[in-house]
């Protein structure tokens, strides 16, 4: 009689185990979330760089092209 109840107790935790993956999901997800920020960080840097540097090369040329303006066609 104690074993049968010790093999449905055993039984129960083992299901109950296995069935409750939530622990997984939110690993999964935090891996996910983990691996989505690097590439946010990886990108902002790589291009933060080549933008500035293009927003050099734009404000540059029209900063160049600020001269006075020219006379009026007769």
């Amino acid at each position: 009689m104690i074993i049968a109840q010790i093999r449905f107790i055993a039984s129960y935790i083992a299901n109950r185990v296995a069935k409750d993956e939530r622990g997984a999901s939110m690993v999964e997800y935090a891996l996910l979330l983990a691996l989505i920020a690097v590439v946010c960080i990886a990108a902002v840097t790589t291009l933060g760089s080549s933008a500035s540097d293009k927003f050099t090369d734009v404000s540059n040329s029209v900063g160049g092209a600020g001269g006075p303006a020219p006379a009026p066609a007769p």
